[in-house]
């Protein structure tokens, strides 16, 4: 089972990282300056998640691939590690559909 881990940031930001159930974040988001705005930036990831519409596929100038979860607003929500392949980014895809619904929560936050 995934998990959402809240931690915070050197800079006093507080961010969300999804894990899959091996550990690896598949999602990161930006830095939130309280923890109630992180808090809320989960809950989007929940609502927006299952919608296969709300992913933005990207390529990097290194030719990598990521995507990120936007919500109904157009505002990026989160975004993935770099993949290798078109394939293993959308199985990273999957994996956030598949953990986001049903993740913990783990506050680390100091």
């Amino acid at each position: 089972m995934g998990k959402f881990v809240i931690t915070t940031r050197k800079n006093g930001e507080f961010q969300f990282n999804l894990q899959a159930g091996n550990g690896q974040n598949i999602l990161s988001s930006e830095g939130y300056t309280t923890k109630a705005a992180c808090l809320n930036g989960v809950e989007s990831v929940r609502k927006n998640a299952g919608d296969d519409n709300r992913y933005e596929r990207l390529k990097a100038k290194n030719d990598q691939d990521y995507f990120n979860l936007k919500s109904s607003n157009g505002q990026v929500i989160g975004s993935s590690q770099m993949y290798s392949t078109a394939a293993a980014m959308e199985n990273g895809i999957a994996s956030v559909k598949e953990n986001a619904m049903t993740a913990e929560m783990s506050d680390e936050s100091a």
